[in-house]
């Protein structure tokens, strides 16, 4: 795979194996890096004003995005490479940031830092700088360091890494106009000199004097040939491995170039260094980044971060860190059950009143009616379903979500349950993929990118279905409300419903960690990875930005599975109901012959029929009920909970039947967008199974145990 696939200056072309898409020769590329939490996508979307579209690095499940800036008459794409704090390639995100920086041909890296804790972003600024000449910095944030008293003279900062430092408020455009001049400059002069150069021990100096000569001449200038040597220096077979990708040849096969590695490795072995060799270069970046901080950041105020410390000391307290983020989550889920009431009504009753024009088509063209009962009262009712009864939740729960992700209270969060999954040897990001989860178990499954170990991924993919998705929280809410909180009537029983279902949401997480703890125990055994979690500081969020950007790549990208996940799911329904064998459906016999088993789970065969047909969408379980119930043929609503709650009485529910179909609903397999979506990150089948296999096992065996235990001590 080489550096393009296109020879012409137009037409799509391929960086690093990504396609970006360029209209004239004159387009520029531009990289835009820098560590996670330091405003870079406002800085990528304010510059591209949403003119992007994102996909996956190639052959990774690391998010790409791209967009367009025109500036002065002229194109610039801009990548957002992934945010990471180095590009020692200790991670698959670093390994992309690197490569793309290297490799990818870009005309210029623009690295934004964060101007209120500048001395750990020069970090990634100075390893940038050792790979290429075309860099410019974006101190963004400028207006928090100024509320916390903190003064960075640019222009030094500028005089002392000899490169372009341009200081931003995104969020607001300020300095955006003086980016973007700089940029215009930079792509049509290249700088041809060396910015700022780390210099490191003599004795590295000199292996790195031995080496780079017969480096350069094999690179030809494609690639800084010091940084190369001190990465052939270090081992870092990623790299070689790269090398050979993206330029085509395996740098340890030349034998001049070998010969010149194992002496200058001797060298550094006698010196003591060559065991430790990344130590070294670390610590003199390290040291370099305190110096550069320290010449041109000031602090008015020591307590600059007082306001955040005092918010952190309450809300990551181990005495009321956990009390408080239960509470967050109970406000979060009683808005979102009240919120949603009104809108799914509404739209149900657009979607079905839909149905009478339907039904006036099918007729107008004459369709058999076994046609018409497939495509109207089978997938179309389906989807009505589907979309009614979950896009408004969605739509009030993403933005809540997102909301608290663009405050800063997310990390907080993994802050809180890390020693949890971490005494379960998991990762401690894991608490935020779950948290993502309560969503859409897909989107959850998508989130556990962030974690780098393969085997804690695995982890988090396999438990992420613990937590109720938006899509069980139907069937959760209507249990509740009609079997142990519907007598209380008014503001109260919602109130009490939302309790009730924080505590099943609290067994859903308390399941996760202790199958996680299981998992690491006997299939994925390992030692959980560290990780460097940051705590960034509170900011306001943009409101209008938050409910556009979670609607867009959240709601509607999870609805649009589940709606093709949902259509045949809604023709096979009808088959089964509408097709009779003897006096019965073929509904009925299956939920026959389940029913002994499914007795055994203190269910019937009629709720785990509804189950298993509810596998593309979780949201049609109850419609299924009811009409296995009815025997209506068709998917049917009832107009109150109370004639629900009749109707399932007189089919023979008690409590215990209850509880038992809300254990099952919170632990059974994953919906089929859900698997999709597994299989897809996974690349596996096998995975894929065994995360299918795990909950269900799991909900079967406590559905058991707790109506066996009911049984026997003659509760029911």
């Amino acid at each position: 795979m080489g550096l393009t696939s296109a020879s012409t200056g137009t037409g799509i072309l391929k960086y690093c194996g990504l396609h970006i898409i360029k209209e004239s020769e004159q387009d520029k590329i531009i990289a835009l890096g820098g560590n996670p939490n330091v405003g870079k996508s406002t800085v990528f979307n304010h510059l591209t004003k949403l003119k992007q579209h994102t996909g996956n690095w190639p052959g990774k499940t690391v998010v790409n995005a791209q967009g367009k800036c025109r500036y002065h008459e002229k194109n610039y794409i801009m990548v957002d490479i992934p945010g990471t704090y180095s590009l020692m390639a200790n991670s698959t995100e670093e390994e992309i940031a690197r490569d793309f920086i290297c490799f990818g041909t870009s005309d210029a890296v623009v690295i934004v830092a964060d101007a209120t804790c500048l001395e750990r972003n020069l970090n990634l600024v100075l390893q940038t700088l050792e790979i290429t000449n075309q860099v410019i910095l974006c101190v963004n944030l400028i207006d928090e360091a100024s509320k916390k008293k903190i003064r960075i003279d640019l222009n030094h900062l500028s005089t002392i890494l000899k490169i372009p430092v341009i200081g931003t408020n995104a969020k607001s455009g300020y300095g955006m106009k003086r980016l973007m001049d700089e940029v215009e400059v930079l792509t049509e002069y290249p700088r041809k000199t060396r910015p700022f150069t780390v210099t490191y021990s003599d004795e590295i100096e000199a292996a790195v004097t031995l080496v780079e000569p017969e480096v350069s001449k094999l690179l030809d200038e494609r690639i800084d040939s010091r940084w190369v040597t001190l990465k052939l220096l270090e081992g870092d077979l990623s790299l070689l491995q790269s090398l050979k990708t993206y330029l085509g040849f395996d740098l340890m096969q030349e034998e001049a170039l070998s010969e010149k590695i194992m002496e200058a490795r001797i060298l550094l072995s006698k010196a003591g260094i060559l065991d430790h060799f990344r130590d070294h270069i670390v610590t003199k970046i390290v040291t370099e980044c305190e110096k550069i901080a320290h010449d041109t950041v000031t602090f008015e105020s020591r307590e600059y971060a007082s306001k955040d410390r005092k918010i952190d000391k309450i809300l990551t307290s181990k005495l009321t860190g956990i009390p408080i983020m239960i509470a967050l989550l109970f406000c979060i889920f009683w808005l979102t059950i009240t919120g949603a009431n009104v809108p799914s009504k509404l739209l149900s009753t657009a979607l079905f009143s839909l149905e009478k024009p339907l039904i006036t088509f099918f007729q107008w063209i004459s369709a058999p009616i076994w046609l018409q009962g497939i495509f109207i009262d089978g997938i179309f009712r389906t989807l009505a379903w589907v979309i009614s009864v979950m896009l408004p939740p969605m739509a009030i729960f993403f933005p809540l979500f997102t909301l608290l992700e663009d405050l800063g209270y997310l990390p907080r969060i993994a802050f809180n349950l890390d020693h949890l999954f971490r005494k379960a040897a998991a990762h401690g990001k894991q608490a935020l993929t779950m948290c993502m989860g309560f969503g859409c178990n897909a989107c959850g499954v998508i989130g556990c990118r962030i974690i780098d170990s393969p085997r804690e991924r695995l982890i988090a993919i396999i438990t992420n279905n613990f937590v109720p998705c938006n899509g069980r929280f139907p069937t959760l809410i209507a249990i509740i409300t009609m079997f142990f909180a519907g007598a209380a009537g008014g503001l109260f029983s919602s109130v009490l419903a939302t309790l009730l279902l924080t505590g099943v949401i609290v067994l859903g997480v308390f399941m996760t960690i202790l199958i996680s703890k299981l998992l690491s125990k006997t299939i994925l055994k390992g030692i959980p990875s560290s990780f460097q979690l940051e705590l960034p500081p509170y900011r306001c969020p943009n409101v209008g930005k938050v409910i556009i950007r979670s609607i867009l790549d959240r709601t509607l990208f999870v609805l649009g599975r589940a709606v093709m996940v949902a259509a045949p799911a809604g023709f096979i329904i009808w088959i089964l109901a509408n097709i009779s064998v003897g006096d019965m459906s073929l509904l009925t016999h299956c939920a026959s012959f389940l029913d002994p088993f499914a007795r055994l789970l203190g269910l019937d065969g009629f709720i785990l029929m509804a189950f298993i047909l509810g596998f593309p969408a979780n949201e049609i379980v109850v419609p299924i009920l009811i009409m296995s119930y009815l025997a209506t043929g068709t998917l049917t609503d009832m107009e109150s909970l109370t004639k629900l709650h009749t109707l399932f009485i007189d089919h023979g529910w008690t409590w215990l039947t209850a509880v038992c179909t809300m254990l099952f609903a919170l632990m059974h397999w994953p919906c089929g967008t859900t698997c999709l979506t597994i299989k897809k990150e996974t690349q596996s089948l096998k995975w894929t199974l065994i995360s299918f296999a795990i909950p269900t096992a799991t909900g079967m065996i406590l559905c058991f145990a707790v109506a066996t235990t009911a049984r026997f001590l003659g509760l029911v």
